[in-house]
C-alpha cells in the first residue's frame, strides 16, 4: 500500500511564512541596492578597471540572490496551495515589487554591450572579473536584440499587465478546474492518473472528461493563447528575431538551424518510433486502433504492483548510486533534508518539477506522488535535476541560467539509469515486456511528441501573424500534428480536440517544448556511449559535465564522449536507443505469443 503520510518540503530555511518581517527586509535592500547600483555606476562603466569590474559584479550577484530568494518563496509558497487567495496575491505582489525596483539594473547590459570588445578583453584579464566571463559572453551575444533603456524599461514593466498576466490568468483558471468521472470529482493532478487505469472504460471517461472541461474553457484559453502569442510577436518583431522561436534559441544559445534539423530527424523517425510501437500496442490489446487515451494506459498484463514511498526512495538511490557514488551522495540530501514535497492535494498544481531558488541555495522538488510506476520514474527524473543543480553551485548567480536543453539532461539520465535497472532484475516475460513498453511509450512522449507540440506551436504562431484564431482552426492544427506523429494505429476522435489548450508550456513557455526532444536525444546517445565502455571512467566525465552545462558550449561539453549535436546524425543516433527498444519488444512479443 502507498504510505498515508507523505513528506512535505520545509520553507523555512526561506522564510518562516508570508509574513515573516525578514522579507520587508530583504524587499528593502534589494530596492535600496539597484537604486544605490544605478547611482553608482550607470554611465561610468567605461571606466572601470579590471579589479572595479569583477568588484561591480559580485555585489551584483549578492544583490540577484536576494531577489531569487524572496520570489522562489513566494512561488514555491503559492504552487501547494493555489486556491489560497492570500498566497496567490502575495506571489503577485513580490512579483510586481521585483520587477519594479529591479528597472534601475536596465543600464547594466545595455551599458555593457555599448562598450568596445577590447574593454571586455581588458576587464577578463582579472582573475575575478575573469570567473563572470560565461555571465559577459551571454550578455554579449544579446546585443543586436537590444532596444533603447526607455524601451527596455517600458516593457519590462508592461510584463507584468501583459504576457505575466495572460500566464498567471491562466495557470489560476487551470488550477482551479474540477473533473467528474461516475460521480466522483478530481482535480487535474488526480484526474491525470486515471488515464493510466488498466481499465480501459476509466481511461475513455478520464479522456474524455478532460476534453469536455478543455472544450467548456475553450473560449477563455484561445483567447489567452491569441495574447500570449501576440505579445510576444510584438516584442520579437521589435527585437529582430528571425523566426518565433529564435529569442527561445537564442536563450539556449543553440541555432535556429540546429532545431530545424532536429526537427526534420524526428519527424523522419514518426513511421519508425511511433507509428511502429502504436501498432504493436494496438495488437497487445486486442483491438486494430488504440484510442488518444490509451496510449499511456498500462498493458492488460502489465504488473498492478504499488510502490510505497520508501521503496520508492530506496530503489531510485540504488540506481543513482550503481553508476556513480558521487551522485549518490549529492541524491541523498534531498531525502535526509525537507526538500521534497511529495503528496497530490486539493489546490496543489499538478504535475512535477524541480525549482532552483538561487545558484547559492539548494534546489526543492515537487512531486504528486500516487505509487505507480511511473512515480518511481518521475522521482528519478526531477531528482536529476536537482543533482545538476547541486553540481553547479560554484559557478556563481550570474554564470547559472537555465538553459533548457540541458537542464532535462541530468533529470533524464536519472530517469534513463533507474529503468534500466529496473529492467535487468526482470527476466523475459510480460513483466519485462510490459515495462520497456512503458519506458518507450514515455520515450515517445518525450522525444517524438514534444516535436509534434513544437510543430503544434510554430504553425499557431506562422498563422496568427494574419489575425487571431479561432478556437476551431487551433483544434484542427492539434488534430493534424497528432495524427501525423501518432500514425494510423492511434484513433484521435472528438476527445483530444481541445487538449492543446492544457499543455501549459505554450502560454508559459513558448518553445521550450523541443528542449525535451533534444535532451533525449542527447542522453540517449550519451547513454549509447556508456553502454558501449569506450569512454574511461565515464561517470566522472559525466559528473563535470553537469557541472558544466551553463557555462560551456555543446561541443566541448560533448566532447570527450566523442559527440557532435553539429553532425546531423548525431540526433538519429539518439533516436536510434528508442528503435532498438521497440525491436526489443517486438522479439519479446514474438517469444510470448499468447500476449
Amino acid at each position: 500500500m502507498i504510505n498515508k503520510t507523505l513528506p512535505a518540503w520545509d520553507l523555512s530555511d526561506l522564510y518562516n511564512g508570508i509574513e515573516d518581517e525578514r522579507i520587508a527586509v530583504d524587499l528593502e535592500k534589494y530596492r535600496l541596492f539597484c537604486m544605490d547600483f544605478s547611482n553608482r555606476y550607470k554611465g561610468h562603466l567605461s571606466e572601470l578597471d579590471g579589479e572595479e569590474m569583477a568588484s561591480l559584479l559580485k555585489t551584483y550577484e549578492q544583490n540577484s540572490e536576494i531577489g531569487s530568494r524572496i520570489g522562489g518563496f513566494a512561488y514555491l509558497n503559492m504552487v501547494t496551495q493555489m486556491k489560497n487567495q492570500a498566497a496567490v496575491a502575495f506571489y503577485q505582489n513580490i512579483s510586481e515589487k521585483l520587477t519594479d525596483y529591479s528597472k534601475p539594473l536596465i543600464f547594466l547590459s545595455l551599458e555593457i554591450n555599448r562598450l568596445p570588445m577590447e574593454k571586455i578583453e581588458n576587464w577578463l584579464q582579472n582573475p575575478q572579473a575573469a570567473f563572470y566571463k560565461p555571465w559577459l559572453e551571454r550578455v554579449r551575444r544579446f546585443k543586436p536584440y537590444e532596444l533603447a533603456e526607455a524601451v527596455e524599461e517600458v516593457l519590462l514593466e508592461k510584463s507584468m499587465t501583459s504576457s505575466s498576466a495572460w500566464v498567471r490568468l491562466y495557470e489560476e483558471t487551470s488550477s482551479k478546474l474540477q473533473y467528474t468521472v461516475d460521480g466522483k470529482s478530481y482535480n487535474d493532478a488526480e484526474i491525470s492518473k486515471l488515464l493510466l487505469d488498466k481499465n480501459a472504460e476509466t481511461c475513455r471517461k478520464a479522456g474524455a472528461e478532460i476534453n469536455r472541461v478543455a472544450k467548456e474553457n475553450a473560449d477563455l484559453f484561445t483567447f489567452i493563447y491569441n495574447m500570449v502569442i501576440k505579445d510576444k510577436a510584438i516584442e520579437d518583431e521589435k527585437r529582430g528575431f528571425r523566426l518565433p522561436m529564435s529569442s527561445r534559441n537564442m536563450s539556449e544559445n543553440v541555432s535556429d538551424q540546429m532545431v530545424e534539423t532536429l526537427t526534420a530527424a524526428v519527424r523522419d523517425n514518426y513511421k519508425n518510433i511511433a507509428h511502429r510501437f502504436y501498432k504493436l500496442k494496438a495488437k497487445w490489446l486486442g483491438v486494430d486502433k488504440i484510442s488518444y487515451w490509451d496510449r499511456n494506459a498500462p498493458l492488460p498484463f502489465a504488473d498492478d504492483a504499488e510502490y510505497g514511498w520508501a521503496d520508492t526512495v530506496s530503489l531510485v538511490l540504488e540506481a543513482y548510486k550503481s553508476f556513480s557514488p558521487e551522485l549518490y551522495e549529492i541524491a541523498k540530501d534531498f531525502f535526509d533534508n525537507a526538500w521534497i514535497d511529495v503528496p497530490p492535494r486539493d489546490g496543489k498544481r499538478s504535475g512535477a518539477f524541480c525549482a532552483p531558488v538561487s545558484s547559492g541555495s539548494h534546489p526543492y522538488l515537487l512531486l504528486n506522488f500516487a505509487g505507480k510506476r511511473n512515480d518511481v520514474l518521475t522521482l528519478a527524473h526531477e531528482l536529476g535535476h536537482g543533482c545538476h543543480h547541486q553540481t553547479r553551485i560554484k559557478n556563481g548567480e550570474l554564470n547559472e541560467y537555465s538553459r533548457m536543453t540541458t537542464e532535462e539532461v541530468a533529470s533524464v539520465f536519472g530517469e534513463m539509469i533507474t529503468f534500466q535497472s529496473m529492467v535487468a532484475k526482470l527476466p523475459d516475460g510480460p513483466e519485462k515486456l510490459a515495462l520497456i513498453a512503458s519506458k518507450v511509450g514515455d520515450m515517445i512522449n518525450t522525444a517524438i511528441r514534444q516535436i509534434a507540440f513544437h510543430c503544434f506551436e510554430s504553425r499557431a504562431h506562422a498563422e496568427r501573424k494574419n489575425g487571431e484564431l479561432s478556437k476551431e482552426r487551433l483544434c484542427e492544427i492539434w488534430q493534424e500534428e497528432m495524427a501525423a506523429s501518432l500514425g494510423e494505429a492511434v484513433e484521435l476522435g472528438e476527445d483530444s480536440r481541445f487538449i492543446w489548450s492544457q499543455v501549459g508550456h505554450f502560454f508559459f513557455l513558448p518553445f521550450y517544448v523541443y528542449a525535451y526532444s533534444f535532451a533525449d536525444c542527447l542522453v540517449n546517445s550519451l547513454y549509447q556511449v556508456s553502454r558501449e565502455g569506450k569512454i574511461e571512467n565515464f561517470p566522472a566525465k559525466y559528473m563535470q559535465m553537469l557541472s558544466k552545462t551553463a557555462i560551456t558550449d555543446y561541443g566541448e561539453l560533448l566532447a570527450p564522449f566523442g559527440l557532435n549535436p553539429n553532425d546531423p546524425t548525431f540526433w538519429n543516433e539518439g533516436l536510434s536507443l528508442i528503435s532498438g527498444y521497440i525491436d526489443e519488444l517486438e522479439r519479446l512479443s514474438a517469444k510470448l505469443p499468447s500476449l
